[in-house]
């Protein structure tokens, strides 16, 4: 459900060497984690200094800026300290680099060329759109923040149904752009060509939006949310009345938070949305993924354990500072009771350290909200229709157990209008999948199944007719 973001600072290296000109871009593909990533160095050259930036197309990261490069004898040296991550490879007589990238414990090969390298995503549409797309901003007056995103109508005169998309976690544009595919650009364009008006934009401290992802909380992100219906409200262009919310992943516990919070919410659809509290969530999620991923069950079982424990002190600890001490005294005990082998370990590093930075970065705002939230409790308050969808090789939110929950709780609540479907052969993103592995989301050509697009398309015609 994560996308990953680097945060870098720049360091400049000089050199002397042979007369090659390696300034430009060179592009490169590495599997990294199981997930084939386009990679870009932007390479210039001031006064005899190299300086470069990197760029992660599949991951919507651009302009970061490496710690250190070189370039001595034909052979290139780029490093990025805070990711550790290395890239060394030799120029050869036909101008490519041959070598390996590095991270962590990580090597695998890349070869960096001048060729860009493109993927193939056929459901992508291209301008001219044969409807009225506008680029617009609003205001998120509670918190203080303009947030930009893109409204698309199905003409740019009349009175049209509209849907709000709600994006999954992690900073995300408007195109809920991921590994290369841009579903929420795909899910608008056959939307708009079918008569639905679509607002989708990007989350705070994102693109165009201002703001601070890093400490926002799934209610922040309700709250952006509730702007946007606020803005589609003020439009002439939009029937007041049939105005839903298409929530993806996290997108989906939104939708159900802003849903009880506004009578001018008329329907919501949950794509893979989750039913089940966020600790159990992520550990059913943990053993699904390393499983396809191809983890051994000893492995799974052994991180099962580790999580357990520790998730049950971030949900029941008063406070953050004393969160901090009991997840050191819990890294400490776990390294004695679970020790890592010596190669899982990062150089450098003592396995109770491992054990302690591993816990640390789930010291996040959202991630102690996500863990503690139960999507339950707000789903059966919920009064207006609901479609929940997921595809059945969803190995990051199980369908067996979130549709099950979501729809056991819209019924507690007694709402009469709900609609759960389970889809064959489609992941996490809806796509049709192979392995069905998250390493596999950018290499498959699909960015959103058709037959998911068409049971969205025909139950919200349902709501609105």
């Amino acid at each position: 459900m994560k996308k990953i973001i680097f945060t870098l600072s720049l360091l400049l290296i000089s050199f002397l060497n042979y007369s090659q000109d390696v300034t430009g871009s060179w592009y490169g593909m590495a599997t990294m984690q199981g997930q084939e990533l386009r990679l870009v160095f932007n390479i210039n050259k001031t006064n005899d200094i190299y300086s470069a930036t990197m760029d992660s197309p599949d991951q919507g990261a651009n302009g970061i800026p490496v710690s250190s490069i070189s370039f001595k004898d034909s052979v290139l040296k780029i490093a990025l300290q805070n990711i550790r991550f290395e890239y060394e490879g030799g120029l050869n007589k036909i101008n490519h680099f041959i070598g390996n990238v590095k991270q962590g414990l990580q090597s695998v090969p890349m070869t960096l060329t001048r060729e860009k390298i493109e993927r193939l995503r056929p459901q992508e549409p291209k301008q001219p759109f044969p409807y009225y797309s506008e680029d617009l901003t609003f205001d998120n007056k509670s918190a203080g923040i303009t947030l930009a995103g893109t409204l698309t109508l199905p003409k740019k005169e009349g009175k049209f149904p509209a849907v709000i998309l709600i994006s999954g976690s992690g900073p995300q544009n408007r195109d809920s752009e991921i590994l290369g595919h841009k579903p929420f650009l795909v899910i608008s364009d056959y939307l708009t060509k079918n008569g639905i008006a679509v607002l989708r934009f990007d989350d705070r401290g994102t693109a165009k939006s201002k703001g601070n992802h890093g400490k926002a909380t799934s209610l922040d992100f309700a709250s952006d949310v509730e702007s946007a219906l606020n803005y589609l409200l003020t439009r002439d262009e939009i029937i007041k009345t049939k105005i839903g919310l298409i929530g993806h992943s996290e997108g989906g516990v939104i939708a159900p938070m802003v849903a009880v919070n506004s009578k001018d919410v008329s329907f919501i659809i949950l794509l893979a949305g989750t039913g089940i509290s966020g600790d159990k969530l992520l550990l059913l999620q943990q053993v699904l993924v390393g499983r396809a991923s191809g983890v051994s069950e000893a492995d799974l079982q052994r991180n099962k354990t580790f999580f357990e424990g520790a998730f049950q002190l971030m949900t029941t600890s008063v406070n953050k500072d004393t969160l901090k001490k009991e997840l050191k005294t819990y890294a400490k005990r776990m390294a004695i009771d679970l020790p890592r082998k010596e190669s899982e370990i990062p150089k450098g590093m003592t396995d109770e350290q491992f054990n302690y930075m591993t816990l640390s970065s789930t010291l996040t705002p959202w991630t102690q909200f996500f863990l503690r939230h139960d999507p339950s409790k707000v789903l059966e308050k919920v009064k207006c229709p609901v479609l929940a969808i997921n595809g059945s090789k969803d190995v990051q939110v199980p369908p067996n157990e979130n549709l099950t929950a979501i729809k056991n709780a819209l019924t507690k609540g007694a709402n009469k209008h709900i609609t759960i479907q389970e889809i064959p052969n489609l992941n996490h993103l809806f796509q049709e999948c192979k392995s069905c592995s998250t390493a596999e989301y950018s290499s498959l050509e699909q960015t959103f199944s058709p037959i998911a697009l068409t049971i969205v398309l025909d139950w919200i015609k349902l709501q609105t007719k």
